[in-house]
């Protein structure tokens, strides 16, 4: 971790700083959005909040009847034809009409295909960039819209007839029922659909047509901010905690980092904090960690078992192995620690919605295991708190801000809960943590040095350590490790770009690891993006 002069006078006058007192919140408004399996689900999420509007991702079976804090409804797409037989189907009497609602892509024909219209096969999948060459400017949804404004398609069905009632409210050349709205359903709320993805940035005018939807349609407030979460957060957590004492395990990240603060914010002295070192954290991270959280006035215990890990881990090779062979010494490391604090009731967690909703998941299918959701050991006996967990990578970084925190802890990269041990390809030996993290260090210095580190979403180097590679150092031939360069773009991590780093940059980087790291004798950038490839490579 690398600082400013300024940045550490701000830090270490942290504490000092005087919070306004709390003010009366009005109701929380909300969007539901109900997900039928669609990859792009969350990307409507992340539009609404952008919106500042609150908004809540539930499995299509889950709609909360009764919540009076819901003002609107949006069904997402799916992978399935509205005719497959394990297609999820939704209970529309449940809002439809009673609540405005937008069916997005399955979500439109759903709608259509329980109301009298028709869904058919189209005579070949409509995917990708498409204009409105027709749009009824009438309709709610799309005020203010530009003519031939580019859509972004891609379902395999198509809706042939829209339900009686309803009227044809944009066109392509391909479709003619690109979207549709029923100005009130069964004299009730209006419904609205769309065959089209406003969601992804393709749809250039997508961002309009769900404030569109929102604000005109639902009646949106708008008042969903950083300030007003923190202020809802704090009161909350101080009604739940009461005068219980909270553990928190800090990271080092911006995640755990913010809850830390936000709970310090809260309930103060009843927050003590553990950061255990694995032996596997970035080059001087954990001396440097402390003395962050040392000037943000927090009660932290700091525990070296670097010892501990690395032996454990010694030899294997399977990287869901090495998570959860780290998991457990977590575990059992932090609770010989929190063993100590025998008042404490609470364990807090920097989990954020992203680890929810890829946890939960609907279609069942875990991707990869995550180190801060799926419950307490049973032993712990602790209830657990979660301050951010409706809150995406953005956002918490947006409360991080609010919360007065200096500049470089809130723009500071993931990094993967089990640190370099998923980033050493092979068996992780203790020469091979001090290679990859001299390596790594060259390559995060480099991009702050060059301006690029915060121009990227999360970089780091991975160690090919059961590949050897020949070369030339002066006269001699040499058979050493390479290593690969990892830089990518992203919002929210659930997709990635490949950084387009400057050939300068990355030929300067090559040049000082390959001449500054022992071991290391070639280096290459993964051009990869997600999907189909994961950020990590294990």
């Amino acid at each position: 971790m690398y600082f400013q002069y300024n940045d550490m006078n701000n830090l270490c006058n942290f504490a000092a700083i005087k919070f306004k007192v709390d003010r009366p919140l009005m109701q929380q408004q909300k969007v539901i959005i109900l997900d039928f399996g669609s990859q792009t689900t969350q990307l409507i999420a992340r539009r609404l909040r952008e919106l500042d509007t609150f908004c809540e991702i539930l499995p299509y079976n889950k709609f909360p009847v009764g919540d009076p804090d819901v003002i609107g409804v949006i069904l997402a797409g799916s992978p399935f034809s509205v005719y497959d037989p394990e297609a999820f189907k939704v209970d529309l009497s449940q809002f439809i009409g009673k609540l405005p609602v937008l069916g997005i892509c399955y979500g439109a024909q759903y709608i259509a295909y329980n109301n009298g219209g028709n869904v058919e096969p189209a005579g070949s999948r409509e995917y990708g960039r498409q204009n409105l060459t027709t749009i009824d400017k009438n309709c709610p949804l799309f005020k203010g819209f530009d003519d031939n404004s580019q859509v972004w398609m891609s379902h395999g069905d198509t809706i042939t007839a829209i339900p009686e009632g309803a009227q044809v409210a944009a066109s392509t050349l391909q479709v003619q029922n690109a979207a549709y709205y029923i100005p009130s359903f069964k004299g009730g709320k209006p419904v609205f659909g769309v065959q089209f993805h406003p969601e992804v940035f393709h749809s250039v005018q997508g961002t309009l047509l769900l404030k569109n939807f929102v604000v005109d349609v639902c009646g949106g407030r708008q008042d969903w901010s950083a300030a007003n979460y923190i202020e809802t957060t704090v009161r909350e957590l101080r009604e739940q905690i009461g005068s219980d004492r909270v553990i928190l395990g800090l990271s080092g990240g911006v995640d755990s980092s913010v809850c830390a603060v936000l709970l310090n914010r809260a309930i103060g002295s009843q927050l003590t904090c553990i950061f255990v070192d694995h032996g596997m954290l970035r080059k001087n991270e954990f001396t440097d960690v402390m003395r962050d959280y040392e000037c943000l006035g927090l009660n932290v215990i700091g525990v070296d078992a670097s010892e501990k890990f690395l032996t454990d881990l010694d030899g294997v090779t399977e990287p869901e192995a090495k998570r959860k062979i780290i998991g457990r010494d977590f575990i059992e490391v932090f609770n010989e620690q929190a063993r100590k604090i025998t008042d404490a009731k609470w364990l807090a967690q920097g989990t954020i919605y992203p680890d929810r909703i890829e946890s939960l998941n609907i279609t069942g299918k875990v991707i990869k295991s995550h180190h801060n959701v799926g419950g307490l050991p049973e032993e712990m006996n602790l209830s657990l708190c979660e301050p951010l967990k409706w809150l995406f990578k953005d956002e918490v970084r947006r409360v991080g801000r609010e919360l007065g925190m200096p500049e470089h802890l809130i723009t500071r990269h993931p990094f993967p809960g089990p640190g370099l041990a998923v980033r050493i390809l092979g068996a992780i030996t203790r020469e091979k943590v001090r290679v990859l993290q001299d390596a790594d260090d060259i390559y995060i210095r480099g991009l702050r040095e060059w301006g690029l580190y915060e121009k990227v979403w999360q970089a780091g180097v991975i160690l090919l350590s059961d590949v050897h590679s020949v070369g030339v150092m002066g006269d001699e031939r040499t058979y050493e490790n390479p290593v690969a360069l990892r830089a990518v773009t992203s919002t929210d991590a659930m997709t990635a770009d490949w950084a387009h780093l400057p050939y300068e940059f990355l030929a300067q980087v090559s040049t000082d690891i390959i001449n500054k790291v022992k071991g290391v004798n070639r280096v290459c950038y993964d051009i990869s993006s997600k999907p189909p490839s994961t950020i990590e490579w294990e």
